[in-house]
């Protein structure tokens, strides 16, 4: 089939339905596909479409636009056009009326060729058939072809949002399957572009279904645990990516990275503290290069750990030390360190959530009360974390509440005077705000936290709970203020 080429228009008119062009009968035959058609995938008439017009015509009316050459570019109705086409080559001989097709000509969209792919996605959007992948190309292909108006217009008939376009081509890196259940799910565009950047972290998908799905089952419309869940897949997206690096290293370095040995296999490596020369020195990275068992591992946070592949065929001596046998509280403290390391981890991927809600609290018109007696209360009793933070002089964390662009060159100066006298509580909830952040920033902070900082975290959990649910205490977070909640009993 034909695809039609728009022609650019000098200054093309807004559409005014009042004054629309009446619907007029064409030839099918003048009829082809538009350039600018939304659907891409399954565009052929199906036999039950075909035999309908055939008996009846085509009922709906198609929108076309004209082209130089005296054909039409149907944006919408190509599959029924393309049915009629069928229907009228095998009419004289079935004996059936040749007819032609009822269509709405658009001389307005002639050179608009993003609101013509706009007007086609909304027409294919809500049909069955019409794939989500080819609903996200139209999506970015129709915003990017339009001016600032048509823009924001398009983007809140389809419910997307300012990042629609960097988000439906991120989404398009999904295979189908994962697109079909992604929509299935539930998944906004946003979210089904973060779920592109971690689809390759185990369980990704499934997570953050389970995620979408408690947020949906509190029925507020908040995104809560979604953010939550999402921040640490991110984190340990990074901690892949991390490791993925440490072995590109070492690989650069032409030193071998040692696998883990299978249960029954025996070890002959060994790390270099363990081994000396053959006269009895230690053996360190820099005098252990030049051997042929020169090796690593990587250990938990991805760091090498050098080893000698085989240290008695390479005359290493193994430096003597009682053997003990791995006992239960060996296991007990390996698994603590696991459980460290995953604690420490989710803690730094918690503040991402968790200083974003702050910044949307700090930017409201009002600033619940809660917060603002929080604040008050942190500046008339100067607590010894926020006078030791207020000593740094630590203003970007501030200017990034603030919303102040480039936070890390930011003059709060400049800002003071600025800042309208309805504002200035919010300001000094975002100067409390970064406070408490940095002295909560340790990972490890999970492990000691205080009734202080635990007020901070509660605070935040409370405001969230009453904004629709737009913030949730991660898991580690919750598990830290467990034994700070106020007994209901008491």
């Amino acid at each position: 089939m034909v695809t039609a080429v728009s022609t650019p228009a000098t200054e093309p008119a807004p559409y005014d339905e009042e004054n629309a062009p009446q619907i007029v009968l064409l030839d099918p035959a003048l009829v082809v596909r538009d350039a600018c058609n939304a659907r891409e995938e399954d565009t052929e008439p199906d036999e039950d479409l075909i035999n309908s017009v055939k008996e009846i015509g085509v009922e709906e009316t198609i929108s076309v636009r004209p082209r130089a050459d005296g054909t039409y570019g149907a944006f919408k109705g190509w599959r029924r056009a393309q049915a009629q086409q069928i229907a009228n080559d095998s009419a004289e001989g079935d004996g059936r009326p040749v007819r032609r097709i009822k269509a709405h000509v658009r001389d307005d969209l002639v050179g608009r060729d993003g609101w013509t792919r706009f007007l086609s996605l909304v027409e294919n959007k809500y049909r069955e058939g019409m794939t989500a992948r080819d609903i996200l190309k139209s999506q970015e292909l129709s915003l990017i072809g339009m001016n600032e108006v048509e823009r924001r217009r398009a983007a809140k008939a389809l419910g997307v949002g300012r990042n629609a376009v960097k988000q439906a081509k991120a989404a398009q890196k999904l295979d189908d399957a994962t697109l079909r259940r992604a929509t299935a799910g539930g998944m906004d565009l946003e979210q089904t572009a973060q779920l592109s950047e971690v689809e390759n972290v185990p369980g990704a998908e499934r997570r953050l279904l389970r995620a979408l799905e408690r947020d949906h089952e509190e029925g507020n419309g908040g995104r809560g645990h979604w953010d939550q869940e999402m921040a640490l897949l991110k984190a340990e997206q990074a901690d892949t990516d991390a490791r993925t690096k440490a072995e590109e290293d070492l690989k650069a370095a032409d030193i071998p990275l040692l696998r883990r040995p299978h249960y029954s296999e025996k070890d002959h490596s060994k790390p270099l503290t363990e081994l000396t020369t053959g006269l009895g020195n230690p053996l360190t990275e820099d005098n252990h290069k030049g051997c042929p068992g020169h090796s690593a591992r990587l250990d938990d946070e991805h760091q090498p750990v050098w080893h000698c592949a085989d240290p008695a065929a390479h005359g290493h001596k193994v430096r003597p030390q009682p053997k003990k046998p791995r006992t239960q509280d060996d296991e007990r403290r390996a698994e603590e360190r696991r459980t460290v390391i995953a604690c420490n981890r989710a803690w730094k991927a918690a503040a991402g959530p968790r200083q974003d809600f702050v910044a949307r609290l700090v930017r409201q018109k009002t600033l619940p009360d809660a917060a603002r007696v929080f604040a008050q209360e942190i500046v008339l009793t100067l607590p010894w974390f926020y006078s030791s933070w207020t000593d740094k002089h630590d203003s970007e964390t501030v200017a990034r509440f603030l919303g102040v662009k480039e936070p890390q060159n930011a003059d709060l100066t400049e800002t003071a005077v600025q800042l309208p006298k309805a504002r200035v509580v919010n300001a000094l909830f975002a100067h409390v705000a970064a406070a408490c952040e940095y002295d909560i920033r340790d990972p490890k902070t999970w492990s000691h936290l205080n009734e202080q900082r635990a007020r901070y975290l509660l605070l935040l959990e409370a405001l969230g709970q009453d904004d629709k649910g737009s913030y949730q205490l991660s898991e580690v977070e919750a598990q830290a203020v467990a034994r700070h909640r106020p007994n209901p009993a008491a």
